[in-house]
C-alpha cells in the first residue's frame, strides 16, 4: 500500500534473563522473555491506529522499538518505505516522537515548562535563537496550555497540564508520527477525554499519524480508525475499528470488549470476561498462546499455532484463531451479556 507511513515487519524483541540455580554447585542459566514475537503492523498516513491488550502483552516494548529506545532482536521498522538502520536511523527517527504514560516522571523537574519545550528546539536547531521564545509559546498554545504558567515547574501543575507539556514537547520536533503510550491512563477520568480530543485535533491540524497504545478498549473505540489486539507478544486480531468492535473474531478480543463497563438493566456480578491470568512469557504455551484461557479451546489449538489470516469478503479484517470464520463475535458477546 503506497499510503503506509509506518511499517513493522517480522519484529522481535527478546530480553535475556539470568537466573541462579543449584545449592553447593551454583550456576546460572539464561532464559529469554519474548516481549515482541514476529509482529507485522502497518499504519497509514494520517490515521489513528489503536494497539490494545493486557498489561505485559508487549505493547510498550513495541512502541519503544519503533521510537529507537530499544534495539530490536530481529525484523525491520520502516518509515515511508525507508528502513530505520545505520546512518538513516537518527535522521528518520526524529520524525517519530513519543508521549509517555506518566507525565511527571517523563519531565525534568528542574526545568520550567518553557525550558522543557525550548530544549528540544535548541537540540534540533530548527528555530533561530531570536525566534525561540515565540516558537515555544506558539507550541504551548497549540496544546491548550495556559501561557501564564509557562515559567512554572512540573511539580506545580496538575496531571492533565503536565501531559499537555509532554505533548507540546513531542510536537515541537515537528514529527510525522506520534506514539502515545498509555497517554491518558494516569489521568483522572474527567481529564482523559480532553487529552484524547486534543490528540485528535492535533492529528487534523498537523497531519500526524498516531499509534495509540492502551489497555482501555473504550478509549480505542472513541478515537481510532483501526485497531490491533496484542496478546503475549503477538497480534491476534487487526482491522477497522468498526469491524473489530462490531464483529470481533478472536476470543481474546471478544473478552476484552465484553469487559468494557456498560449501562444496562440487571447489572450485577458476572464471571470475568477473560478467564485466568496470562502464562509466563518465559514458558509460552504450545500452539495458540491463548488456548489455556480460551473457552473454545480444542486439540488443534494446543498443537498448532494459528496464523493471522484475512476474514470476510474485503480481506481487511484479520484474526489468528482456528475458528475465526465460524465463530461470530456478536454471538459470543451476546452470551457474555446474559
Amino acid at each position: 500500500m503506497p499510503d503506509r507511513q509506518l511499517e513493522v515487519v517480522h519484529l522481535k524483541k527478546d530480553f535475556p534473563l539470568r537466573r541462579s540455580f543449584g545449592g553447593r554447585l551454583r550456576g546460572q542459566r539464561v532464559e529469554v522473555v519474548k516481549a515482541v514475537d514476529d509482529v507485522d503492523l502497518a499504519v497509514a498516513k494520517g490515521e489513528v491506529h489503536g494497539l490494545v491488550g493486557e498489561t505485559g502483552c508487549g505493547k510498550s516494548t513495541l512502541a519503544r522499538c519503533i521510537a529507537g529506545l530499544h534495539q530490536p532482536t530481529a525484523g525491520e521498522i520502516k518509515v515511508d518505505g525507508r528502513v530505520l538502520s545505520g546512518r538513516k536511523q537518527r535522521e528518520i527517527s526524529r520524525r517519530i516522537q513519543m508521549v509517555f504514560q506518566d507525565p511527571y516522571s517523563s519531565l525534568n523537574p528542574r526545568m520550567t515548562v518553557a525550558q522543557t519545550v525550548g530544549e528540544i528546539l535548541r537540540v534540533l536547531r530548527k528555530t533561530p535563537r531570536a525566534q525561540l521564545e515565540g516558537r515555544v509559546l506558539e507550541t504551548l498554545n497549540l496544546v491548550g496550555f495556559p501561557l501564564a504558567l509557562a515559567n512554572v515547574y512540573p511539580r506545580q501543575l496538575s496531571g492533565g497540564l503536565r501531559q499537555r507539556v509532554s505533548i507540546a514537547r513531542a510536537i515541537a520536533a515537528e514529527p510525522d508520527i506520534l506514539l502515545a503510550d498509555e497517554a491518558v491512563s494516569a489521568l483522572d477520568v474527567s481529564v482523559q477525554a480532553t487529552i484524547l480530543n486534543l490528540l485528535v485535533d492535533l492529528r487534523q491540524q498537523l497531519g500526524l499519524t498516531i499509534l495509540l497504545i492502551t489497555h482501555d478498549m473504550a478509549v480505542v473505540r472513541h478515537v481510532s480508525d483501526k485497531v490491533a489486539v496484542m496478546y503475549l507478544g503477538r497480534i491476534v486480531e487487526h482491522g477497522a475499528a468498526e469491524s473489530v468492535f462490531g464483529d470481533p473474531r478472536h476470543p481474546y478480543s471478544q473478552g476484552l470488549i465484553s469487559a468494557v463497563p456498560r449501562l444496562r438493566p440487571g447489572l450485577g456480578m458476572h464471571e470475568p470476561a477473560v478467564l485466568g491470568d496470562p502464562p509466563s512469557p518465559i514458558r509460552l504455551p504450545s500452539g495458540c498462546r491463548y488456548h489455556p484461557r480460551c473457552p473454545l479451546c480444542a486439540d488443534v489449538c494446543r498443537s498448532e499455532t494459528p496464523a493471522l489470516r484475512s476474514i470476510g469478503e474485503n480481506g481487511l479484517h484479520e484474526a489468528a484463531c482456528h475458528f475465526a470464520e465460524t465463530t461470530g463475535g456478536m454471538a459470543a458477546l451476546a452470551k457474555a451479556e446474559r
